[in-house]
């Protein structure tokens, strides 16, 4: 065979090499690609919220799915939050093992309207490393982030008022190399955290040194229910007769309708982790920086 023949047949073959493995990791190039630049939705990761807050606000809506073959429930514990562009938002989500053995999974996500994906940050989120669920055991999972405010400057942006963060858990091929997911329940609560639940759940009503909608919170452990002066309480809450405790205050943000019956106050935080981490805030709003 002509040297020149095996030269060219030699090259064909370390082109075909590299195309192989190219295509091998195309995915998870792709994936790289994506992360970094938010294309096709895919969501920023960033070291430490945002403390810019502008002026415009938007909606983010959450959907979850679960791949077939993963025995798991799973769904966010609210819907939506609004936010201004840069506050910090932290909600939950809750998965539940419906089998009889620890399973282990990974999720993917991406957010709606793709363009979008540059500009959505996460702090924290169960959804970058392995998660493994133990039988007929469930979580509740934090997931910290924010919207960028340079989104407002973008042009191609300003027709954005609604934003989908989606979430797909599929069976891990690496459960070796898994957190548990029981790490949430055993978290000490964190009054950092509770203050940001507590911006983005109670603000519009309650602040800590005055009254507004609702009467302040500040130093409401340890006082009777019912008993800042001059704020007209619904009669079932002046009568309620106690003094607010850690464990009053987890039932009355779990159901204040059951907890009181006939209080004027209807809303509920549903997750164990947020109720202790505002708690916590309501206890040490003076260590919590602003």
């Amino acid at each position: 065979m002509k040297r020149g023949t095996m030269i060219t047949i030699g090259g064909l073959a370390v082109a075909l090499g590299v195309m192989g493995t190219l295509t091998s990791y195309s995915v998870t190039l792709y994936r790289l690609f994506c992360q970094v630049t938010g294309a096709q939705g895919t969501t920023q990761r960033v070291a430490v919220g945002s403390t810019h807050q502008a002026a415009p606000e938007v909606t983010v809506l959450f959907d979850t799915n679960v791949a077939p073959g993963l025995a798991w429930q799973f769904a966010p514990l609210q819907r939506s939050v609004h936010l201004h562009l840069g506050q910090d938002a932290l909600v939950f989500f809750e998965a539940r093992n419906l089998s009889d053995h620890a399973i282990t999974g990974h999720a993917a996500f991406n957010v709606t309207p793709e363009k979008i994906g540059a500009y959505f940050k996460k702090v924290q989120c169960f959804c970058f490393t392995e998660e493994t669920l133990n039988a007929g055991a469930s979580a509740q999972m934090p997931v910290e982030f924010y919207v960028d405010p340079a989104m407002a400057a973008d042009p191609g942006t300003a027709d954005v008022h609604e934003i989908t963060l989606s979430y797909t858990f599929f069976e891990s091929r690496k459960p070796q190399a898994a957190a548990n997911l029981a790490r949430f329940a055993l978290a000490a609560p964190n009054a950092a955290d509770g203050q940001k639940i507590f911006a983005q759940e109670c603000s519009a009503c309650h602040a800590l040194d005055r009254t507004k909608v609702g009467p302040p919170l500040g130093n409401v452990v340890g006082r009777v229910a019912g008993s800042v002066a001059g704020y007209p309480y619904s009669p079932a809450l002046k009568a309620a007769g106690f003094s607010w405790t850690e464990a009053k205050l987890s039932a009355w943000l779990t159901d204040p309708q059951t907890m009181v019956p006939g209080t004027a106050m209807e809303m509920r935080v549903p997750e164990a982790q947020a109720r202790r981490d505002v708690i916590a805030y309501l206890q040490a709003p003076a260590v919590v920086s602003n």
